[in-house]
């Protein structure tokens, strides 16, 4: 085969499992948005069966037994769905990583960052399992929720790599530590949006920019952020309180001031580099589209469209992110044009 098939073979393939990461990673946010995510109560089957079609009686049972709990068909068709993607998307990688260490001579690259990605969706799909296996605790969904972010930067850096663009200024390098700085803010928001997310904090706060009338108001730092303990308790076993709720989503809310300024005027920057000005142009449209989702999820009481677009709004400033960085990394160089 020549060296231009496999190379377009290749892009293919990346670009494939890149478009599809990110498809799982949305349709992640609406298994959990759904309470979806003990559909099917073990794993890695439905009731011991490949899909919910040989799990009726069980999921008729539950469903019966508790009308409004976490099992139901469609809930189970909704997990299940979820892990056939993320099984897909395990052998997609398996494929790159084979094309990657077979080809990297023509391919010009080292094979690392592909064993890499393979390495990273195996943890997550054991985070898959242990969600499942722990109940939803909200340490390991949100785990679970990071690690598909990571899943999506080193795909997104994969698919970086392939893609023709302008070439740097040598000045432009100044701005890598600065966009490092900028995917730490961003992943330790992620980090609280998930916390906020899988222990149902959305609401905890029904007005803006105040919460409950007051600019700070009462709060339980301790429960709130405990993080070894059951979906709805503290580690004491009791109830969770409203004001931990309210501490869990009072810090996601205002951390995400410090990450719009902190990114708005640093994409701000980089659209002056023609090489930069796509993704920067992006990050800064999804930074104010993630404003005004997360002020509707609000002010409208969480509607499921919204919040799983405010989901993907994050995925999006990972990956935008991402490819700013990738680029910066040639910033002096020559222009990388598709081979």
């Amino acid at each position: 085969m020549s060296h231009d098939r496999i190379t377009l073979r290749y892009r293919k393939l990346v670009f494939l499992t890149w478009f599809l990461t990110l498809d799982l990673i949305m349709f992640g946010a609406f298994v959990r948005l759904t309470d979806s995510g003990l559909g099917c109560p073990d794993w890695p089957g439905c009731y011991g069966s490949i899909t919910p079609l040989g799990a009726m009686g069980d999921i008729h049972e539950a469903s019966q037994a508790m009308p409004f709990g976490p099992v139901t068909l469609s809930k189970a068709w909704i997990e299940m769905i979820h892990r056939y993607v993320g099984a897909a998307l395990g052998m997609l990688i398996i494929a790159i990583v084979y094309m990657a260490w077979r080809h990297r001579a023509r391919l010009g690259h080292s094979p690392a960052l592909a064993i890499g990605t393979l390495v990273a969706v195996c943890v997550q799909g054991a985070f898959g399992a242990w969600t499942v296996t722990h109940r939803l605790m909200p340490a390991v969904v949100t785990a679970h929720l990071v690690g598909g972010l990571l899943v999506l930067g080193l795909m997104t850096w994969l698919a970086a790599r392939e893609r023709p663009h302008a070439a740097l200024s040598a000045a432009a390098a100044r701005w890598r530590p600065w966009m490092r700085g900028g995917l730490l803010l961003l992943l330790i928001q992620v980090t609280l949006g998930g916390w906020v997310s899988t222990n149902y904090a959305a609401l905890a706060c029904m007005d803006f920019p105040t919460c409950h009338g007051v600019w700070i108001p009462e709060m339980d730092f301790h429960g709130g952020f405990s993080v070894i303990r059951g979906l709805g308790e503290l580690p004491s076993g009791e109830m969770i309180s409203q004001h931990a709720l309210t501490a869990i989503h009072w810090v996601h809310r205002n951390f995400a001031f410090v990450v719009f300024v902190y990114m708005g005027i640093l994409a701000s920057r980089l659209r002056a580099e023609p090489g930069l000005r796509g993704p920067a142009t992006l990050l800064l449209a999804l930074l104010l589209a993630q404003l005004v989702t997360g002020l509707t999820t609000i002010f409208f009481q969480w509607p499921l469209l919204i919040a799983v677009l405010h989901n993907g709004g994050a995925a999006g400033l990972a990956l935008a992110s991402v490819v700013i960085l990738v680029r910066l990394g040639s910033a002096g160089g020559r222009p990388v044009e598709a081979a």
